[in-house]
């Protein structure tokens, strides 16, 4: 059963590294393909450390793998997406005259993928 949870999209810091040898392969597909979600999350979700989950907003949707976070490095209820084409799907075109999407605050859906 799906369940709402706001995610926020941003740089990390292996994603800047990464950047420097491929954005198609490696180390950079793999931190922008990786959800980050608060451990008691996952649990109530059934989710294990890697399991496939499917984020939905009202622009788009997209699988990704999860990793745990404990409370204190992600509240509950909050998501993190490091930016990529993952992150893009779940955006939509409004900028807020920034020239950059919004992708702060979104609510979207997550679900366990079997």
């Amino acid at each position: 059963m799906a369940e709402t949870m706001t995610l926020i999209a941003g740089r990390s810091s292996k994603q800047g590294v990464s950047l420097n040898v491929s954005k198609l392969e490696g180390e950079y597909v793999e931190v922008t393909t990786t959800l980050e979600m608060n451990v008691a999350d996952m649990a109530r979700l059934g989710l294990q450390e890697g399991d496939s989950v499917r984020l939905r907003s009202h622009t788009g949707e997209t699988v990704l793998r999860c990793k745990g976070r404990k409370a204190e490095d992600l509240p509950e209820g909050i998501l993190f997406l490091a930016y990529g084409p993952s992150s893009s799907q779940l955006m939509g075109g409004d900028t807020a005259g920034t020239g950059m999407p919004l992708s702060k605050n979104l609510e979207v859906e997550v679900e366990r993928v079997a």
